[in-house]
């Protein structure tokens, strides 16, 4: 099972204490966000968590604790800088300051379980084509030595989206292609890989990877370990990424950015939060008298299972 944190709420920025305290304690409750009342039991245990990704805007709260989960399953680590000013994203630390915490997180955990994705591209007047290449690439400069690839997609106008942020100006084909093409350039100057996320489009003409963000391949090799050959099947139009387990929340995410699809508004997770207990098993509130918890089904995508290490084996031993 490949375990998320998270597609529904930054949870390294805001909730890192109830997340380290989860796998202290070894499991994580997660309610259903079609049907609130069901919740799953995830447990947390080494040998039933392939893989462990992590998507945010700042782990900086994260990093002087990240050892505790690193040093114990495999991870691969999304970080989101799109360059964006407080007008859209109002709490989300500067450009510089998040490139300052990528490159402390790549220190730590390595390059190649750190991909830096620029998500999503959106026009505005002042968000332009001329905007999007400085931007693009100033972070490209200072990070592509600490990642193993950029991704990046363009915004999906959804109807939250039209009320949220009205000022957004609907991309034509050639305003994709523009970005596309000036995109691949600049990656492409910096010998950095880079890729697109839910695309119907190929940009490989501009030495653009057309393939899902999360798949076992990169998973695999950022770990050093070997995945079965299994579909990947994608929860979105145009997606193909492999099954993960999110055991976050919609409407809890602080950071306010006016494109996010998993906060209803802005204001909904600031009422969220004070509901939330870093000592609870389950993100938000607690469990009720009305929930019905059952057991996720946790079945692995390894080749082979997994095994802790004996003491003169390597890490790459156990998996082979």
């Amino acid at each position: 099972m490949i375990l998320d944190v998270s597609s529904r709420t930054d949870i390294p920025q805001y909730y890192s204490k109830w997340l380290l305290k989860r796998f202290e304690e070894g499991y994580v409750y997660v309610r259903n966000p079609m049907f609130p009342e069901k919740v799953s039991r995830i447990e947390l245990k080494e040998n039933l968590i392939d893989c462990i990704t992590f998507v945010s805007k700042n782990y900086k709260p994260l990093i002087p604790d990240i050892h505790r989960i690193t040093d114990h399953y495999n991870t691969y680590f999304f970080y989101t800088i799109t360059g964006y000013k407080e007008d859209v994203e109002p709490n989300v630390p500067s450009i510089d300051e998040s490139i300052d915490t990528l490159m402390e997180l790549s220190n730590i955990v390595g390059r190649d379980k750190v991909a830096w994705r620029y998500d999503p591209v959106l026009y505005t007047s002042y968000y332009n084509l001329q905007y999007h290449k400085q931007c693009f690439e100033y972070i490209t400069e200072k990070v592509n030595h600490y990642i193993d690839r950029c991704i990046f997609s363009f915004v999906d106008l959804y109807k939250k989206l039209e009320r949220n942020m009205p000022e957004i100006i609907p991309f034509t084909i050639k305003d994709k292609e523009d970005i596309a093409r000036n995109l691949g350039k600049i990656a492409d100057r910096y010998n950095m890989k880079i890729q697109s996320c839910a695309s119907d489009v190929d940009y490989s003409r501009y030495n653009i990877i057309n393939e899902a963000c999360r798949n076992l391949d990169l998973f695999g090799n950022a770990n050093n370990i070997k995945f079965k050959d299994i579909k990947h099947k994608g929860d979105r139009l145009h997606c193909h990424c492999i099954d993960t387990r999110d055991i976050g929340q919609y409407d809890t995410c602080l950071n306010g950015c006016k494109y996010c699809y998993a906060n209803t508004n802005p204001k909904k997770a600031f009422e969220n939060i004070k509901y939330h207990d870093p000592n609870s098993p389950i993100l938000i509130g607690n469990i009720r008298e009305n929930d019905i918890v059952t057991k996720a089904n946790q079945k692995s995508f390894l080749k082979k299972p997994y095994r802790k290490p004996d003491k003169n084996e390597t890490t790459l031993d156990k998996f082979f």
